[in-house]
């Protein structure tokens, strides 16, 4: 009924849509891994059921709550409803600090308590180095 010809290319189409599909599944599947979902602790609050997967709490940190020892850091977290206690081992960054907006990654023990593995200090859109800053008012 139809051609060599015809045949060959039709399963030279299929194949490549194929190929293309699944590499298409690949991709979202190995992007599915890295993706680390941002949450409040409100948000937090009303999950029915706690997960183990990496996530990101993010929020203000409240003031008088930053708590220094020699090996860890502990804070908490508020959206201005709910809080959620911080422990992180490291070096925290230099925007850290409190009444800041801070994100921090890790892993939730329980809905109280947060175990981060990073903290990502944030800033608003004025924000300016220091080392900028300074060399702009020395000119």
């Amino acid at each position: 009924m139809y051609g060599r010809k015809v045949k060959l290319r039709f399963f030279f189409v299929t194949l490549v849509i194929l190929i293309l599909v699944f590499s298409i599944f690949l991709i979202l599947k190995s992007l599915e891994e890295n993706v680390v979902y941002f949450q409040s602790p409100s948000e937090i609050k009303n999950i029915s059921e706690i997960e183990s997967r990496k996530m990101r709490i993010g929020g203000m940190v409240k003031k008088n709550s930053i708590s220094i020892t020699s090996d860890e850091v502990n804070f908490v977290i508020t959206d201005l409803k709910n809080e959620i206690n911080v422990v992180y081992s490291g070096v925290v960054p230099n925007l850290f600090e409190e009444g800041k907006g801070v994100v921090a990654e890790g892993y939730l023990k329980d809905k109280n308590f947060f175990i981060a593995s990073k903290i990502l200090a944030k800033h608003d859109e004025n924000y300016m180095p220091p080392e900028v800053k300074a060399a702009l008012e020395e000119k």
